[in-house]
């Protein structure tokens, strides 16, 4: 599957990046293991995701400004059952 990037034009392979969504206090934040210091929040779960969708949006986008590679994704997530 494919995507317009919207900085360059070009087309890019889609990607898919695990996020982890925890309730806080009074808020919901999110974060995403394979993108270092990417983060959101949201006074929802639902909304936290929303952001996060964006703030990895916009993580790309400065990466490929800054010629950075973008990272393949190497997380996964499970339940174990105790």
């Amino acid at each position: 599957m494919q995507y317009k990037n919207k900085i360059k034009g070009e087309k890019i392979a889609m990607r898919r990046f695990l996020i982890v969504i925890e309730k806080a206090e009074n808020n919901f934040s999110a974060y995403s293991p394979d993108l270092s210091g990417c983060i959101a929040t949201g006074a929802t779960r639902e909304e936290a995701e929303k952001n996060m969708h964006e703030a990895i949006q916009l993580h790309i986008k400065g990466m490929i400004q800054d010629n950075i590679p973008i990272p393949q994704s190497q997380s996964f997530a499970g339940y174990v059952a105790v």
